[in-house]
């Protein structure tokens, strides 16, 4: 797929817009048998894998069964990249629920749970069409109502391949994100102060259905303390009672920052779709971007 994506934040509404190559340009592993990364010696499980601009995963057809096919424990086997598959997460593919076509469940790569991920969402929208074998056709969009434990989530294939994901309203109540900051404007936590390893920081709370504290720096390769200490002292910190995304940002202007994540549960991505979401909210909140604007990532440009 190109390396695209446009974002438009208006009336606190998060529009998110892919666009793909056909599927056979994708790194697409099918009917793979690794009985060794997966159940048993006696077991296998055919899986495909998709990346978004680096952020890759494990896509498992799990419509036969409401629970997931893998253990968060065997999850974590398979997404070992010496010794498995490799992969930020796992995702599975259940039967639909309240009034659904799918529901999404995912393992991060140290077997926790996120509420969903914005890109895999979209790489999940993609397997669909794959495994239900559907064509595009000139105006002919093909829209899956996607239950996750963060809701529910409506990514529609264009004619064009082109895959919009409606992501909903951000949360930005600090109680809901939920964040222990205080909040500095009305509720939300707009550049809250706090401290990790001895460090000062301040951080802008928003989630995405899933929690995010964006930090802005003058330089997303050169900050004390390293990225690879701080990241997980922060994502662990007992402010965030549920853990938290944490995104380093470096404006460049009001129409383009440089972003650098550390994801719960799965650790430095190369990109990450909530993130990016989240970073242009809080720009907004903090005046330091416009509602669209241009986010790198170490994976590719999201415009």
């Amino acid at each position: 797929f190109h390396k695209i994506m446009n974002f438009v934040v208006f009336n606190a509404l998060i529009l998110l817009i892919f666009t793909f190559q056909p599927i056979h340009s994708l790194y697409s592993i099918n009917s793979i048998k690794r009985p060794y990364v997966m159940m048993s010696t006696t077991q296998s499980l055919t899986f495909t894998k998709y990346q978004g601009l680096g952020n890759d995963f494990v896509l498992i057809d799990n419509t036969k069964s409401s629970e997931p096919l893998l253990t968060p424990e065997q999850s974590i086997k398979v997404c070992n990249r010496n010794f498995g598959i490799g992969g930020d997460g796992v995702i599975f593919a259940l039967p639909g629920q309240n009034g659904c076509d799918y529901t999404m469940r995912i393992y991060n790569s140290d077997g926790s749970e996120p509420q969903m991920c914005g890109n895999g969402i979209r790489c999940m929208a993609k397997f669909l069409q794959l495994i239900e074998k559907k064509q595009l056709s000139e105006g002919n969009d093909i829209v899956y109502r996607i239950w996750t434990n963060a809701g529910v989530i409506i990514p529609t294939v264009k004619s064009s391949g082109l895959v919009t994901v409606d992501m909903g309203k951000p949360i930005l109540d600090s109680i809901k994100v939920p964040t222990l900051l205080r909040p500095t404007k009305e509720n939300v936590a707009v550049e809250s102060s706090f401290d990790a390893l001895g460090y000062s920081f301040k951080a802008t709370c928003v989630s995405m259905g899933n929690p995010h504290a964006i930090i802005y720096v003058d330089n997303i390769n050169n900050f004390t303390p390293p990225f690879e200490v701080i990241g997980p002292a922060i994502e662990n910190h007992p402010m965030f009672p549920e853990r938290v995304n944490v995104e380093f940002v470096e404006v460049l202007s009001k129409d383009h920052v440089r972003l650098k994540v550390w994801e719960r549960g799965a650790g430095p991505t190369l990109a990450c779709g909530t993130g990016a979401c989240a970073t242009v909210v809080a720009g907004v909140l903090t005046g330091n971007n416009n509602r669209s604007c241009k986010v790198s990532l170490p994976g590719g440009d999201l415009d």
